[in-house]
């Protein structure tokens, strides 16, 4: 049985695809393919491989969810699983520890470390899903102010845009806390729409998997107007009027982080130092159609497969003129 690891990152279309996965569970058992996904995962199978509060000693909850691993491992196979995924873009950290401390996922290397001892070697592939950081810190940034987080103010989001960790640094520390296991890397630009190639991808399957809730687009940053609603309602303003989007890089800003996302990929392309593997982008080998599903008869909630994002994490902006991270 191959052990997939899926770990994130946030806002990298993970409760679309998390929910496609729910939505053909039978069809993908049928397949020999199970799923651990956050509702098994959190407060349940993994629980205590990062310890927390409680009458246990960190020891024993380790000691404790190792046990519980591999007795549903065991389980598992016994039900003639040839794949399992586990999904869970915890297992690489928290958005809210990201801007607390102003770095990109600080903690990926020993958080990755203990969920790899606590499944006794038998995590075959590790998948981290990447996305261009202006993108990703604004997903953040949208997601944190609508639940109570201050407007982030210039200090700030310079502190975010020269911060010394990008996905390279983020892919090296993974790499060095689960030695000899295969890396996998997903852009969110090529993969975010396409949660039946990811699967593919992932498991090393062809690409011909269920195409059922294979267009739901859940879980949306909030846009201008329900930001500004959200601050309102505390008594705060700041943002600029209009609709759509909040942008909250200016052009410089935004040039910084598209530069350090092209470093990143070149580095991918030229094959990460041995370290890991960047998938091919699938929007080459061809998309079939699938039918939208979802709320409101699925034409509100879709992803336009047509309407791919850019290919290598380039903003709206193409400005000329780069600005190269000392490493």
């Amino acid at each position: 049985m191959d052990v997939i690891l899926h770990i994130g990152a946030h806002r990298t279309a993970m409760t679309s695809f998390q929910s496609y996965l729910r939505a053909n569970a039978p069809a993908l058992a049928g397949r020999g393919v199970d799923v651990w996904g956050p509702r098994r995962t959190r407060g349940g199978v993994l629980a205590g491989v990062i310890p927390g509060p409680g009458p246990l000693p960190p020891a024993r909850q380790f000691d404790r969810a190792c046990g519980r691993i591999a007795l549903n491992l065991a389980k598992a196979e016994a039900r003639l699983v040839t794949h399992l995924l586990v999904s869970d873009e915890n297992i690489l950290g928290h958005p809210r520890a990201n801007l607390r401390r102003e770095r990109l996922y600080p903690d990926a290397g020993p958080r990755v470390a203990a969920f790899a001892r606590a499944f006794s070697g038998r995590v075959r592939r590790i998948v981290i899903s990447v996305r261009a950081p202006e993108r990703y810190w604004t997903s953040v940034l949208c997601f944190a102010l609508a639940r109570g987080h201050a407007l982030p103010g210039r200090a700030t989001l310079d502190r975010l845009v020269t911060q010394p960790r990008g996905w390279r640094e983020v892919i090296e520390d993974v790499a060095s806390a689960a030695p000899g296991i295969e890396i996998l890397v997903m852009p969110h630009e090529r993969y975010a729409g396409l949660p039946e190639r990811r699967l593919a991808r992932m498991l090393g399957l062809p690409p011909c998997l269920p195409q059922a809730h294979a267009r739901d687009w859940l879980n949306r940053s909030p846009d201008l107007a329900v930001l500004r609603a959200r601050l309102a309602e505390r008594g705060e303003a700041g943002l600029p009027e209009g609709q759509g989007a909040w942008h909250p890089f200016d052009t410089a800003q935004r040039r910084a982080l598209n530069d350090i996302y092209r470093d990143d990929m070149s580095w991918l392309s030229a094959g990460a130092s041995g370290l890991a593997r960047l998938a091919p982008d699938p929007w080459e080998e061809g998309v079939e159609e699938a039918y939208p599903t979802g709320p409101n008869g699925g034409q509100q909630a879709a992803i336009d497969p047509r309407a791919r994002l850019r290919k290598r994490g380039q903003g709206d902006d193409d400005e000329e003129g780069r600005m190269v991270r000392a490493r």
